[in-house]
């Protein structure tokens, strides 16, 4: 029996939690757990949860719902999906369904979250892993998913074992687009170089994602924040497989209209944002490698006086 943890049930793990909760409700070999909290938790558990997608609406029940980590006991794979600013609360929370076997897999935004759990939890197991979907919370019981991307990608750089390949038919045989990747590293900074582009600038330009291709003043500003972040990358020893500019554009002309980033959304709504974990980090990283970031440094004070403004109202 594999046990497998969803940690969130947001745009992210409401989706891929649902569609591992459908595939495997009634199985012997797979057990789905969900732990979430408030008032989307206690909808999940009255009525299950409702997955609204691009084709298709259906409804999802896991093995348990709860706030509770106890209540699931040590699982096999946790798959983690918390904004990044709450990741040191998400790792203590579940510390009681993590046992010396345990994978954590995080699908946050970022390209030092699993350095960052490696540090919090030593002994435990940490692979790599990213999303590609435009999905949110469109209210509690319900998680709605747009644009017809859903591609998972996870791995292990450090190692490699029969658990990767598992997880990977696991999710497979759920309808999942998921990936087993031997090269994660470039594929987290591949990521990596497209939110913190288009979330940094869709905030910024209070724009959509295709908005910020369609203007010659925000065009040229994307790219130069490509550029910057991809020196980044370069100057970590990654090496892309294609051109990492001309992949990422083009990736911002498939997203339908309308179509916008998390932190844009955030910013919009005047909630907590990841500004730091997607944009403040460039310029962290940029200062410890030796290379410039002017234009990440100009919207970025721009969208802190933004935060500090909504703050004080």
């Amino acid at each position: 029996m594999t046990r497998i943890l969803i940690v969130g049930l947001g745009g992210v793990g409401g989706y891929y939690g649902g569609m591992l909760a459908r595939k495997y409700t009634d199985s012997k070999e797979v057990e789905i757990y969900f732990l979430a909290r408030g008032a989307h938790l206690e909808k999940v558990k009255e009525n299950g949860l409702t997955i609204i997608a691009e084709n298709e609406t259906f409804v999802v029940h896991p093995k348990l719902a709860t706030d509770n980590a106890t209540e699931i006991g040590i699982v096999d794979i946790a798959i983690i999906t918390p904004k990044s600013y709450d990741l040191t609360t998400t790792i203590e929370q579940i510390k009681p369904c993590i046992g010396t076997e345990t994978v954590i897999l995080p699908l946050l935004n970022g390209v030092d979250i699993s350095d960052r759990i490696r540090k919090m939890l030593p002994n435990t197991e940490v692979w790599d892993g990213c999303v590609y979907i435009v999905g949110r919370l469109k209210e509690p019981g319900v998680v709605q998913s747009s644009g017809g991307v859903h591609d998972l990608f996870f791995g292990n750089d450090k190692s490699e074992s029969i658990k990767l390949q598992q997880l990977e038919k696991i999710m497979l045989n759920a309808g999942i687009k998921a990936n087993y990747s031997r090269n994660i590293r470039m594929i987290i900074w591949r990521k990596f170089i497209f939110i913190s582009t288009s979330a940094t600038l869709t905030s910024y330009f209070n724009v959509g994602f295709r908005d910020l291709l369609t203007d010659n003043d925000r065009k040229e500003t994307t790219l130069k924040l490509i550029n910057e972040v991809v020196q980044l990358a370069q100057a970590e020893g990654v090496v892309f497989e294609n051109d990492i500019i001309e992949t990422t554009t083009k990736h911002l002309e498939r997203l339908p209209f309308g179509t916008t980033s998390s932190m844009h959304s955030d910013f919009t709504n005047g909630r907590r944002t990841e500004l730091e974990t997607l944009t403040g980090i460039v310029i962290e990283l940029g200062k410890k490698l030796g290379i410039e970031t002017p234009e990440y440094e100009k919207v970025y004070n721009a969208l802190k006086d933004l935060t500090i403004l909504a703050l004080k109202q």
